[in-house]
């Protein structure tokens, strides 16, 4: 499963929509808590008032009691205007109540005793119509026991009700305050836990996202700036970070590839210039040795001097093979592209080779060319060099003959893709005891007289031709080499 990415922009919007959501938690918390004790302190005085105006109403009532007895045993004309006072006092009092009351217990409660007041007062207003008729004793009677002791009684009873519904109340709301305190006590902790995992996690995320890829950043910056190509910085952290790895390490690599480009140029270049010069000092004296053998070479001489002759004039062949193969690989290539055949490239490069297949009787496979791909017809017209390429896989096919035993198998097959060609080479020989280097002058050979120049010059083909060569080699399977190259080669005309 490919690993998500994660972006520096992303992680910056989510902690700073992390701290707006502190921030907002920490608000909300705050106005809850404010809230609950506003709404409590609103309840708490509402309370506080219910008990003023009913203790108000007692009050009112003793004074009404008051003045019903100024009215009859001080036959104080004034009474019963003070008593109606009070009744208003009560009255306006009992409104307040019915206002303040909230709940059904409290609105009965209210109820209950403004019906005990309406009884008290229907009793005492008949009492100052009657005040003429009445007698002393009667009057006694009804005012200490049937009024004090009955109504009156009756009505401090509903009084002590009233309150003590009212104290339950209160405190119901003092024990839902104490609840209310713990848990904003217990709310206020959790913005600060929140912020401590904000900041671990902030920590942790700058340490492994931030700043453990730029210091691997700046390691590898100086570590490629001291000229070690090699070194690669790990591509981790965030995406931009990793993004400028990456960018690091493809700048390096494209360094490490123009320094060996321009290694391998300057060493050319030198050869270019030595080479040429060497080779014409050494053809001349070559030449005049091979004339010279071969002017002694005749029949009338024993075995043994002609036998050395040869040796001299193959020896000297072999000299000039070494020199014309060097000055070949150092000279500039430049393909001359023409309408051809894969077929008729492998039959060009395989024809010199005939005798040399013949002598060690190998049996050379070649791609079924009518249905060279699975069966399917396809063509094999290709846009490319042909004589470079015969060179090419002359070479290729003479090292995998000497590589082969007798009675051995070599198999040339061909691959064609939308683009490009695969062309490969497999032999049973013993495989290759070294992996060819393409930024090589020379390569190691294996052959007695070998140059060590035909993998190179292969090399240079091919990227000359706009493909590629590559080798695999196991020392029980043999050696197989693969060609690549494209159906069109684009000649670049600036060059």
């Amino acid at each position: 499963m490919a690993k998500k990415k994660t972006f520096l922009k992303d992680l910056l919007l989510v902690h700073e929509l992390a701290f707006i959501l502190l921030i907002f938690l920490v608000a909300t918390i705050g106005a809850i808590g404010i809230q609950l004790q506003e709404a409590s302190s609103q309840e708490s005085n509402r309370i506080n008032l219910l008990v003023q105006e009913v203790q108000q109403t007692r009050g009112d009532l003793y004074r009404q009691m008051k003045e019903l007895f100024d009215a009859y045993f001080l036959e104080d004309t004034e009474a019963l205007n003070e008593y109606n006072n009070f009744t208003h006092s009560v009255e306006s009092h009992f409104v307040e109540l019915r206002k303040l009351a909230t709940g059904a217990e409290e609105k009965k409660a209210i109820h209950d005793l403004y019906t005990g007041y309406q009884v008290f007062l229907s009793e005492t207003t008949a009492l100052f119509g009657q005040r003429a008729t009445l007698s002393s004793e009667n009057l006694k009677k009804i005012l200490n026991t049937g009024l004090e002791s009955g109504i009156f009684s009756h009505y401090e009873t509903l009084l002590a009700n009233t309150e003590l519904l009212l104290n339950q109340k209160q405190l119901e709301l003092e024990q839902k305050l104490q609840k209310n305190k713990s848990k904003s006590n217990f709310l206020l902790f959790t913005p600060l836990i929140l912020a401590m995992l904000l900041l671990v996690f902030s920590r942790i995320f700058l340490k492994r996202s931030i700043v453990r890829p730029i210091n691997d950043v700046l390691q590898a910056t100086s570590e490629i700036s001291a000229g070690n190509l090699t070194h690669k910085a790990p591509e981790e952290g965030v995406e931009e970070l990793a993004a400028l790895s990456k960018a690091i390490n493809t700048m390096a690599d494209k360094l490490m590839s123009s320094q060996e480009s321009l290694i391998r140029s300057e060493k050319q270049a030198a050869q270019g210039l030595l080479v040429p010069m060497l080779a014409h000092n050494i053809r001349n004296p070559l030449a005049s040795i091979r004339a010279t053998a071969q002017v002694m070479d005749d029949p009338a001489l024993d075995t043994e001097t002609r036998e050395s002759i040869s040796g001299i004039i193959n020896t000297v062949d072999r000299l000039e093979r070494w020199t014309g193969a060097l000055l070949a690989y150092l000279h500039p290539l430049r393909p001359q592209p023409t309408q051809t055949s894969i077929r008729e490239i492998v039959a060009g490069a395989l024809e010199p080779l005939k005798q040399k297949v013949s002598e060690k009787s190998i049996q050379l496979s070649q791609p079924d060319w009518p249905k060279f791909n699975q069966g399917k017809t396809i063509s094999d017209a290709i846009f490319t060099d042909q004589h470079l390429l015969e060179q090419v896989l002359y070479n290729l096919v003479l090292n995998a003959i000497d590589a082969s035993s007798h009675h051995g198998a070599i198999k040339i097959a061909l691959e064609a893709n939308k683009d490009d060609f695969l062309i490969s080479i497999r032999d049973q020989g013993s495989g290759m005891p070294f992996t060819p280097d393409p930024s090589a002058i020379s390569a190691p050979t294996t052959k007695r007289f070998g140059t060590g120049l035909g993998i190179p010059f292969a090399f240079k083909v091919c990227d000359a031709l706009g493909g590629s060569l590559q080798f695999s080699s196991e020392t029980i399977t043999g050696t197989q080499v693969a060609i690549t190259l494209p159906k069109k080669l684009t000649i670049d005309d600036t060059q």
